[in-house]
């Protein structure tokens, strides 16, 4: 991974997350090594997920927050993010969510997203390439 690589949402669960050890640790070791972004979607589900299903005390999600902040940039979801997301749809046939987060990457200047929820290796408009950490 050489350029600025955009985080989904699961990621950075796992990271958070000590059920899954051996995604915690490759989720770790891919922030260590690379530029990271993400969105403010990504952040939103992030928090979903620890309220929700994990049901972590708020005071331990905001210190999350805080974490990811220190080593990701996270960027905004705007009319034209949304746009974008709805041409992709039309393209590609991801859920509306996932081109969401596709818009987002490309509009960060990523070269890859990081997630285990779309085709692994599929290139996106010819500049965002898929990557699922854990197929490797």
């Amino acid at each position: 991974m050489s350029g600025k690589v955009f985080l989904d949402s699961n990621i950075l669960v796992y990271l958070h997350s000590f059920d899954e050890p051996q995604k915690q640790q490759a989720s770790m070791e891919l922030i260590n090594r690379c530029r990271c972004c993400t969105s403010a979607q990504a952040m939103n589900e992030f928090c979903y997920v620890c309220i929700r299903k994990q049901q972590r005390p708020r005071k331990e999600i905001e210190l999350a927050i805080e974490r990811i902040e220190s080593f990701c940039q996270i960027s905004t979801v705007t009319v034209e993010t949304i746009i974008h997301a709805l041409q992709l749809h039309e393209v590609y046939r991801y859920n509306f969510f996932d081109c969401l987060m596709l818009a987002s990457a490309i509009e960060a200047g990523c070269t890859e997203i990081i997630t285990e929820d779309m085709s692994d290796g599929q290139i996106i408009e010819q500049t965002l390439k898929i990557v699922n950490p854990f197929k490797r």
